[in-house]
C-alpha cells in the first residue's frame, strides 16, 4: 500500500542531477509514472507522454521514475529520455519508501512530499482518478489517460 516517502531520499535524474525528494518538490508537486526495470515497462511511455502533454505545463513536475539503473532507464524510456525528466532508482529505495509493491504505478506527491494519491498496476480508471486528482489540485485540465491500443489491465510486476 502506497505511503508517504522519506523526504531525505536522494533521486538522480538521467542528466546526473542528484537532490533529495524534498528538494525536487520545493517548488512543485511531483506527478510520477513509475516503471519497472524490464522491457515491458516501455508500453507505458506513451501513456506517460499523454499525461505529461496536458499536465507538463501545470504547477507540478511531471516525471518518470524507472526502478533500475541509468542504462535500463534509457532502454525502457527510449526517446522519452529527451522529452521529460527521468529519475532512476537502481536500488529501489524510492519505490520501497513509497510502499509500492507492483509496477507500473502512477503517483502524485504534494510539495511537502506527502502522498496525495497513487495507484499500482495498470487500470485505466484508477490512473484516470489519479490524473483527475492532480488536475484538480493544480487547477488544470485533466488528461484523457486511456486510449485504444493501450496495454490490457494488469496487476503489474512485483517490485
Amino acid at each position: 500500500m502506497a505511503q508517504n516517502p522519506d523526504p531525505t531520499l536522494k533521486l538522480t535524474n538521467l542528466n546526473g542531477v542528484t537532490r533529495t525528494l524534498d528538494d525536487w518538490t520545493t517548488m512543485f508537486h511531483l506527478c510520477l509514472v513509475v516503471l519497472p526495470d524490464r522491457p515491458e515497462g516501455a508500453a507505458w511511455v506513451p501513456i506517460a507522454r499523454r499525461i505529461f502533454q496536458v499536465l507538463g505545463d501545470a504547477d507540478c513536475r511531471a516525471a518518470v521514475c524507472v526502478a533500475g539503473s541509468d542504462h535500463i532507464a534509457r532502454r525502457v524510456v527510449g526517446t522519452g529520455a529527451d522529452e521529460f525528466v527521468v529519475f532512476t532508482d537502481p536500488d529501489k529505495a524510492f519505490v520501497h519508501s513509497l510502499g509500492l509493491t507492483y509496477l507500473p504505478a502512477f503517483v502524485h506527491l504534494r510539495q511537502d512530499t506527502t502522498l496525495a494519491d497513487a495507484t499500482e498496476g495498470w487500470n485505466a480508471r484508477e490512473w484516470q482518478r489519479v490524473a483527475d486528482g492532480v488536475a484538480k489540485a493544480m487547477k488544470w485540465s485533466a488528461p484523457q489517460v486511456a486510449r485504444p491500443g493501450d496495454p490490457a489491465p494488469t496487476q503489474g510486476w512485483p517490485v
